[in-house]
């Protein structure tokens, strides 16, 4: 039923122009802001986290234009999930830096795609998709009743979707060896032993080591890449970003302190946007309490 309900939603909000689905989610996000909820609980302990020195009420400030983004989020789902593909595109009005992606194509090594959850996240991948050969890895869901509706959504323009497991990974590095483009969300946190701890605003984060990993073994050039939500839901604009030389040197835990340092360059740029709702620091260093 919960499956079903979500379905129904989506498909309403998909009927909606974006300035509608928008307005609807702000007021969602505004009863987040004012009603006690897990989600608006989480987002402040994030914040006062990452900007331990912030003020009180520029911090409040950041929680409030948080969760009416975290609506937004919500409500525009449907047009990124649902809309004919041409239709969809038609939203990225502004598109920075896609000359690094086509660089980084052009030395045959493939190319890691790494897309924080930072504004409008999904627009990345069905971007990218529509212009490039891209395997993308995904989590399926946990309630499986949603799993073909998101493989559907996020394939309709010719990506690839593998499973966060073996054959998902060595499917990643077959594309890489084609020099094909592979697309990750580096700041899910991973299952047990899948990860390490590393920095993210001064704070220790278990943090995937699969893009270290991948840039390391097969020195494919890594871009990292966010969709802002533009003001009055005039679309998005598609930013690419280099990532650093130290990526690529040293340690497997030297490089995933290097993708933690790059996602957050990416946060500070648009700190609105960013999901601060998700229990990003969940697990802990042995010995540390609990934070959630």
């Amino acid at each position: 039923m919960r499956a079903a309900l979500i379905k129904l939603l989506l498909r309403f909000f998909a009927r909606l122009p974006l300035r509608m689905a928008h307005a609807l989610g702000a007021i969602i996000g505004t009863w987040l802001v004012f009603m006690p909820n897990k989600l608006r609980a989480i987002t402040r302990i994030n914040i006062a986290l990452c900007f331990p020195t912030m003020g009180e009420q520029e911090r409040k400030r950041l929680l409030h234009r948080s969760l009416i983004e975290t609506g937004k989020t919500l409500t525009e789902m449907g047009a990124l999930w649902l809309w004919p593909g041409d239709k969809m595109l038609a939203l990225v009005s502004r598109v920075s830096g896609e000359h690094l992606v086509k660089e980084a194509l052009a030395q045959g090594k493939g190319m890691i795609l790494a897309a924080p959850h930072l504004g409008a996240w999904e627009v990345v991948g069905l971007y990218c998709s529509a212009h490039y050969p891209i395997t993308s890895l995904y989590r399926p869901p946990r309630m499986s009743a949603l799993d073909n509706m998101m493989r559907a959504a996020r394939q309709r323009l010719g990506a690839t979707l593998v499973p966060t497991d073996a054959g998902g990974i060595r499917a990643l590095y077959r594309a890489l060896e084609k020099g094909e483009m592979v697309g990750i969300l580096p700041d899910q946190e991973p299952g047990a032993g899948a990860g390490v701890f590393a920095p993210l605003f001064g704070v220790p984060a278990y943090t995937m080591v699969l893009v270290a990993r991948l840039a390391l073994k097969t020195k494919a050039p890594v871009i990292f890449a966010y969709a802002e939500r533009l003001p009055l839901s005039s679309g998005y604009h598609l930013h690419f970003l280099r990532a650093p030389p130290a990526l690529h040197e040293g340690s497997v835990e030297d490089s995933t302190r290097a993708v933690n340092a790059m996602v957050e360059e990416c946060v500070r740029a648009l700190p609105d946007q960013y999901q601060w709702s998700y229990k990003r620091f969940r697990s802990r260093p042995t010995g540390e309490k609990r934070l959630y």
